[in-house]
C-alpha cells in the first residue's frame, strides 16, 4: 500500500519509515527542514530535537549568513547509541526537564535557553550575543502575558532568563560562556545590535544602555543604544529598517528631535557590523572620544 501511495505521489517519504501526506509536504525549505527534523523524533522517541533544527523551529536568528535549514538536524541524546544518517547530527548531553519543551505539534524540543547555548558554545562573543540575546528575550516572553517593551529591561526577568541560559552552560560544560551571559540583553531587538554590543565589549569600549527611553517634545524615543555620560545615540541600521519612503522620512524626524536635545548620533550598518566590523567600533571610538 505504502509503495503504491508512493508512486502515485500521494505520499512523500520524509525519512526511513515516516511518510506524510504530499498535500502536507510544504514548498518552503525551512518548513521541510521543520518536518524533517519532527520525523527524526518520532523515529528515535528517545531524542529531542536541539541545535540548528531547534533554533529553526524556534524562529532563532543565525549569526552567521548561513540559514539553519542549510545545515544539518541536529538531535540530543541523554544516552545509548547515536544513530547517523545523512544529513542529521546526534548530540549526547544529559536533558533536564526544565530544558526540554514542545513545540506546537507537540514534538520534543530543547528550549530557547539550551538551544542557544548548544549554538553559541563555539561562538566568538558578538556571534554567541545574538543566540543569546534573542533566547533571553523569548525567556521574557514566557514570563508575562504580553510582554511589553519595558518588560524586556526590566531587571528581575532580565536576572531570571540569564538564570535559564547559566544553567544550560552548566548541564553541557560551557563555561566559557559565561562573560556572553553575563553581558546578554532580552532588550536588544535585533543581531546587528547583538554584535555590535559584542564588538564593543571586544574593542574596551563603553557599554551604552539599550532601547533606552528618552523623553522628548514628540514624544517617548528608544534609541538602538545610548551614552548618556558622552550625550551619544548609536542607530544600527538594517536592511529592512526602512520599508518605504515615509518610514524613512520619520527616522530623520527622529533624528532631528534627539539632535535638538543637544544629543550627537553616530550610525551604522548592518552589513558593516556583519562584515567590517573595526570600522564601526573605530568610528564609535571617534565619537566617544570627541564628547
Amino acid at each position: 500500500m505504502l509503495r503504491t501511495q508512493l508512486a502515485s505521489g500521494r505520499l512523500v517519504r520524509v525519512r526511513q519509515n515516516v511518510f506524510i501526506a504530499a498535500t502536507d509536504w510544504p514548498a518552503d525549505p525551512a518548513e521541510q527542514f521543520v518536518l524533517r527534523a519532527r520525523a527524526e523524533q518520532a523515529a528515535h522517541p528517545e531524542a529531542v530535537i536541539s541545535h540548528g533544527a531547534a533554533a529553526a523551529v524556534l524562529a532563532l536568528p543565525s549569526p552567521d549568513s548561513m540559514r539553519w535549514f542549510e545545515g544539518p538536524i541536529g538531535m540530543t541524546v541523554e544516552a545509548g547509541s547515536r544513530p547517523f544518517r545523512d544529513g542529521v547530527c546526534y548530540h549526547r548531553a544529559p536533558l533536564p526537564a526544565g530544558q526540554v519543551t514542545t513545540d506546537a505539534a507537540g514534538y520534543r524540543m530543547t528550549s530557547p535557553a539550551r538551544t542557544a547555548v548548544d549554538l553559541a558554545g563555539s561562538l566568538e562573543l558578538p556571534q554567541a550575543l545574538v543566540l543569546l540575546d534573542a533566547a533571553a528575550r523569548q525567556a521574557c516572553d514566557r514570563y508575562v502575558f504580553e510582554a511589553r517593551r519595558r518588560d524586556y529591561r526590566n531587571p528581575r526577568l532580565v536576572a531570571a532568563a540569564r538564570e535559564l541560559l547559566s544553567e544550560a552552560a552548566r548541564t553541557i560544560r560551557a563555561s566559557r560562556l559565561r562573560p556572553a551571559i553575563q553581558l546578554t540583553e532580552p532588550c536588544r531587538e535585533s543581531p546587528i545590535e547583538s554584535l555590535a554590543a559584542g564588538h564593543f565589549a571586544l574593542a574596551g569600549l563603553p557599554m551604552p544602555l539599550w532601547q533606552e527611553p528618552i523623553r522628548t517634545p514628540v514624544g517617548t524615543l528608544y534609541p538602538d543604544c545610548f551614552w548618556p555620560e558622552y550625550r551619544l545615540v548609536g542607530e544600527a541600521d538594517g536592511a529592512d529598517k526602512y520599508r518605504d519612503q515615509q518610514a524613512a522620512v520619520r527616522e530623520k524626524e527622529r533624528e532631528q528631535v534627539l539632535r535638538d536635545l543637544g544629543l550627537r548620533i553616530v550610525r551604522w550598518l548592518g552589513k558593516e557590523i556583519i562584515g567590517r566590523p573595526q570600522v564601526v567600533v573605530e568610528r564609535v571610538r571617534r565619537e566617544l572620544g570627541a564628547s
